[in-house]
């Protein structure tokens, strides 16, 4: 079988409070949406177009990110939020139940959903969540994140990332990172990096799960791991929530963002993980 579908999404937009949420359906077949925090949908495209072929996706620009824009800048944007507006996507398609792969802070998102509105979610696989709650070291991760942030909000945005890198136990040559955060950048991926560290960073690694709701809930909870990980901060945090769900981990390929680096192979991987459900 072609698994690249060819046809250009279907673009649209959902105003929920305060905010209008941009996204795009691509595909027929079975609801799987995929969704990040603070990734936008474009970084979701070729996996979604992997999957097109024979399930409807879903990607969406999560509020005050890209071209989904808030009433209140200054607000922060909160998982319990952000599941609301995925819940209300979701019905304004009605195309579920759905199946929903959640990345990074994404993951977290896809949790509150299926915590809070699981009616037409099927399956949640939360791939690397940065649930820090659930660790013992949770309270220096906090002092660690409010330094971050405080470090940017200063004007340091390249100190910043060097604090996130280290506090994700992410190693990246000093170069790279100098390329990809000091030089000249698009006016928008900096008010969204902006929106990030001043109201997503804080909200979504604070935010704990209740593991016992998730337990008894009607959604089947996958905890995904990239293979590439091992050591990270994510990869402690996924085998946490797994260990509090009473569940195995499911390995994925690559690493934080294995679906970007190689779509081809976390596409078959995920197809796999959704046919055991």
């Amino acid at each position: 079988m072609n698994r690249t579908a060819t046809s250009a999404p279907t673009v649209g937009t959902l105003r929920v409070p305060d905010a209008t949420l941009y996204y795009e359906v691509r595909g027929r077949g079975p609801l799987v949406v995929l969704v990040g925090a603070p990734m936008d949908a474009t970084s979701f495209a070729p996996l979604a177009d992997l999957l097109a072929v024979d399930h409807t996706v879903l990607t969406t620009d999560p509020r005050g990110i890209r071209r989904s824009p808030v009433d209140d800048p200054d607000r922060d944007s909160t998982p319990e939020m952000r599941a609301d507006d995925l819940s209300r996507l979701l019905a304004h398609l009605d195309a579920g139940p759905a199946a929903v792969l959640g990345s990074s802070g994404g993951a977290v998102t896809a949790l509150a959903l299926a915590q809070a509105h699981s009616g037409g979610v099927h399956t949640v696989v939360a791939h690397e969540p940065p649930v820090d709650e659930l660790l013992d070291d949770r309270e220096e991760l906090r002092a660690r994140t409010e330094e971050m942030v405080a470090t940017y909000l200063a004007g340091d945005p390249v100190g910043a990332w060097r604090q996130f890198l280290a506090v994700a136990n992410i190693q990246m040559p000093e170069e790279v990172t100098e390329a990809m955060f000091a030089s000249e950048r698009d006016p928008q991926d900096v008010a969204d990096e902006h929106f990030q560290y001043a109201h997503m960073l804080i909200p979504t690694t604070r935010w704990q799960p209740d593991l016992a709701a998730l337990r008894a809930g009607a959604t089947r909870i996958v905890v995904g791991i990239g293979e590439e990980s091992t050591g990270q901060l994510c990869d402690r945090t996924s085998r946490a929530l797994a260990a509090g769900l009473g569940v195995a981990p499911t390995m994925f390929p690559g690493d934080h963002i294995g679906f970007v680096g190689d779509p081809e192979r976390f596409a078959v991987r995920l197809r796999e993980v959704l046919a055991e459900g």
